[in-house]
C-alpha cells in the first residue's frame, strides 16, 4: 500500500490484461445463373465453398426459394453456417448483397452493428447458422441492381471472438528479422568461396556446390551422388536461357523470386508470363519444389486468353496437373473465351 494525497492506493505485485477482440475475414460468393436456381423448392440451398476465418471453417447458404415453406417462395433466405467440428463458437457476422450498378447501395444485414445490444452470436455445433429467412423479397430482388446478367454477388464477413492475455514484458530486446536470404545472396554476388561455374550461353555464373546440393536433389546427385562428380568445376548449360538460370540461382540462395521486370527489362504482362513459364520449366528440371509451386500460382493468377494455350502446353509437357486443370477450367468457361472454346 502507498498513500497519495492522503488516499491509500494498492500497488500490485503483478499485472495482466485480457484483450477481447475479433479475428475478421470475408468471403465473396458469386451465383451465376440465378434464374435457373428458382424452383428448387423452399428449404433447398446453394452452398459456397468452405472458407476459414479465425481458425474455423464457414460456408454461405443461399436459399433461392426461401428457407420456410410458409413464405411460399416470396423471399430469398441467406445464412452463414459453421462448417467445423467445434462447439460454442462466438462470432459476429455481416451478410451483404452487392449492388452491381456501381452506386454502392448494398443490402447489408450486420451483426457487427448490434454487438453492444446482445453480444456476439454463439454457434453451438457444426451446422449452426446465423442469417435471415426473409433476407429480401424475391420480386424486389429481380427488378433491382443486386441482380445483373442473371448474377448475384454475396459478401460475408465473419468476426470470431478471441480473448488474448498479456502480462508484463520482462525484457525490451527487439528481435531482428531474419536476413539469412540476403546474406546468402551477398555471398553469391561476391563469388567468395565459389567452387563451381556454369557456362550459360555467353554468361558465366559462379556458385557453391554445398548450397546448390542443399536446395536441389538434382544438384545433390550431380555433385555428391554415387555417380556424381564432386571434382567438376565447370558445367555447360545448353537448355536454359542465361536470365532464367540467373533467376533460378537467386531463388536457390534467397528462397524469394527476384524482380522479373528487372531481369526481363520489360514491364509488359506477356514478358512476365513468358519468364515465369521458362522459370517453371527450369524449376522442374532441377526439382525445386517450392519454386515450381510459386510459378504455378503466378501463372494461374496471370492466366488470360493470350497465354492460356502456351501455359496449357507447358503444363501438359511437364505434367503440372494442378496448372493443367486450372487451364482447362479456364478454357471451358464461356465467360473467359467469349463463348468459343480454344480447344475446338
Amino acid at each position: 500500500m502507498s498513500t497519495v494525497g492522503g488516499i491509500e492506493q494498492l500497488i500490485p505485485d503483478s499485472v495482466s490484461t485480457s484483450f477481447i477482440e475479433t479475428v475478421n475475414g470475408s468471403h465473396q460468393f458469386t451465383i451465376q445463373g440465378y434464374s435457373l436456381a428458382k424452383g428448387m423448392s423452399p428449404g433447398k440451398f446453394i452452398q459456397s465453398d468452405i472458407f476459414s476465418v479465425g481458425g474455423y471453417d464457414w460456408a454461405i447458404y443461399f436459399y433461392p426459394d426461401g428457407k420456410n415453406p410458409e413464405d411460399q417462395s416470396s423471399y430469398i433466405s441467406l445464412f452463414i453456417a459453421l462448417a467445423s467440428d467445434s462447439n460454442d463458437i462466438r462470432a459476429l457476422f455481416e451478410l451483404t448483397l452487392m449492388d452491381q450498378s456501381g452506386k454502392g447501395k448494398h443490402k447489408v444485414h450486420s451483426h457487427f452493428d448490434r454487438a453492444l445490444e446482445g453480444g456476439p452470436y454463439t454457434l453451438k455445433y457444426k451446422g449452426s447458422m446465423w442469417g435471415y429467412k426473409r433476407f429480401f423479397k424475391r420480386s424486389a430482388l429481380e427488378t433491382s441492381d443486386y441482380l445483373k446478367d442473371d448474377c448475384l454477388v454475396i459478401n460475408c464477413t465473419v468476426g470470431v471472438v478471441r480473448a488474448r492475455l498479456e502480462g508484463p514484458k520482462q525484457y525490451g530486446i527487439v528481435l531482428p528479422l531474419s536476413n539469412m536470404g540476403q546474406g546468402l545472396k551477398d555471398l553469391l554476388d561476391s563469388e567468395v568461396g565459389c567452387d563451381i561455374a556454369f557456362q550459360v550461353g555467353d554468361e558465366t555464373y559462379k556458385a557453391h556446390k554445398l548450397i546448390l546440393a542443399a536446395r536441389s536433389p538434382v544438384f545433390r546427385a550431380q555433385f555428391f551422388g554415387p555417380i556424381g562428380n564432386n571434382n567438376v568445376d565447370r558445367i555447360v548449360i545448353d537448355d536454359i536461357e542465361p536470365s532464367i538460370f540467373k533467376a533460378m540461382l537467386s531463388f536457390i540462395y534467397t528462397d524469394v523470386l527476384p524482380n522479373v521486370h528487372e531481369i526481363t527489362g520489360s514491364t509488359s504482362a506477356s514478358s512476365f508470363t513468358n519468364m515465369i513459364q521458362h522459370l517453371l520449366a527450369a524449376a522442374d528440371l532441377y526439382d525445386l519444389a517450392r519454386l515450381k509451386i510459386l510459378c504455378e500460382v503466378l501463372l494461374c493468377e496471370k492466366l488470360d486468353v493470350d497465354n492460356v494455350a502456351t501455359t496449357l502446353a507447358l503444363a501438359e509437357q511437364h505434367q503440372f496437373l494442378q496448372l493443367k486443370a486450372f487451364c482447362l477450367e479456364f478454357v471451358a468457361s464461356p465467360a473467359n473465351l467469349g463463348g468459343d472454346s480454344m480447344l475446338d
